[in-house]
């Protein structure tokens, strides 16, 4: 049998870092774990409209500083910002540490992993045929500049009676090579006829820094004018 590595944990500290970047001792770790889970879930399932692909959690001293990585910022933020004051608000009552959130925005969504993996996922739950989904996925990504890309889906794909496994690759994807900044996610599509697994694999070149910072640093500069400074 294969041993599958996740393309995000194998390359930890090569070329990308951790989503939650703090440092605690003893009972407190548990603690904050379970409080930076709470807080990805209660951000993802109340802005399902903002396209948010990752959230990015800090927190230095006393502080909690929340990066919210979308492709929709004006949903976050609302008018004049009313929205965003009132999510921290909501957020702040989940910690006890001071909440600042900043919001950036993804220009590229066809070559976020997650967003492109999260896209299929809400076309087969409004079905979609599951080939033009992940065929409009692939040239997408490869019109807007990916080296590579490959789509997984697994499930009763189409309603089949039978569970199966279709795949889609296009370019280079290299996974063994650990310079690669290759993005990976997961999505799930509940469907009428069950769950249907995404798996998507996006190619983006390669890095040749030894250098943790590396990738969020390629994503800032990419999106620096989408920064909205912390609240």
């Amino acid at each position: 049998m294969g041993h599958k590595s996740n393309p995000i944990g194998l390359r930890l500290q090569i070329n990308r870092t951790w989503d939650s970047r703090w440092y605690a001792e003893g009972r407190d770790y548990a603690g904050l774990l379970k409080e930076d889970l709470e807080i990805r879930k209660f951000i993802v399932d109340t802005l399902p409209q903002a396209a948010i692909s990752k959230v990015v959690i800090e927190r230095p001293a006393k502080l909690c500083r929340i990066s919210i990585y979308a492709a929709r910022p004006g949903v976050i933020i609302g008018k004049k910002g009313a929205d965003i004051e009132k999510l921290r608000l909501k957020l702040a009552k989940m910690t006890d540490s001071e909440v600042k959130l900043n919001i950036v925005e993804i220009r590229k969504p066809e070559i976020d992993a997650k967003l492109v993996a999260q896209g299929i996922a809400d076309q087969l739950v409004r079905r979609v045929a599951f080939r033009r989904a992940m065929k409009r996925a692939v040239q997408s990504a490869l019109r807007l500049g990916a080296e590579g890309i490959k789509i997984t889906c697994g499930g009763r794909l189409g309603g089949a009676e039978i569970a199966r496994v279709e795949w889609y690759r296009e370019g280079r994807v290299p996974l063994h090579t650990l310079r690669a900044n290759v993005d990976y996610a997961e999505a799930e599509a509940l469907t009428a006829y069950g769950i249907i697994g995404i798996k998507c694999w996006i190619f983006k070149g390669e890095i040749m820094a030894h250098d943790p910072m590396a990738q969020d640093r390629l994503m800032m500069e990419a999106q620096t004018s989408g920064v909205r400074p912390a609240r």
